[in-house]
């Protein structure tokens, strides 16, 4: 898929995902903590796009080691700031992150954040466990 598809089918997303997030109730005038995926098999690649992420002012997470189903072995970092829960925000960053994965031939694997209640508060579900919208 070219740079410009994956940025117009992320904009489409990022659409729905806010709706649904704010459907569900949660506050549309929080600061979200917005956590952006990224993914290579190469190590050397995934660690200059962490750099390049950091710079465009991105709290840069460290990498992490993943094995796939068929053995294949992956690292990965979030790339997360904290915002309103804003589309044309979104669509800047998603297109920012999304150019720079092309730059250095990594994956760019989308965003998600948690919901947040009219106080603030990230609320938990029955288990406990905070929720999580992708």
């Amino acid at each position: 898929m070219s740079v410009e598809k994956e940025i117009q089918h992320q904009h489409a997303d990022n659409r729905e995902i806010v709706e649904s997030i704010l459907a569900d109730g949660s506050n549309p005038d929080a600061e979200y903590p917005i956590e952006h995926h990224l993914s290579c098999a190469n190590f050397d690649q995934l660690e200059k796009a962490a750099v390049d992420a950091f710079k465009l002012g991105f709290e840069v997470s460290d990498a992490e080691e993943l094995e796939l189903d068929d053995g294949a072995v992956i690292y990965c970092f979030d790339a997360t700031i904290d915002h309103k829960l804003e589309v044309e925000r979104l669509d800047k960053d998603t297109e920012a992150l999304i150019r720079l994965a092309f730059k250095h031939k990594i994956q760019y694997d989308g965003w998600g954040t948690y919901f947040i209640d009219e106080n603030g508060v990230v609320q938990s579900d029955e288990l406990d466990d905070e929720e999580y919208f992708e």
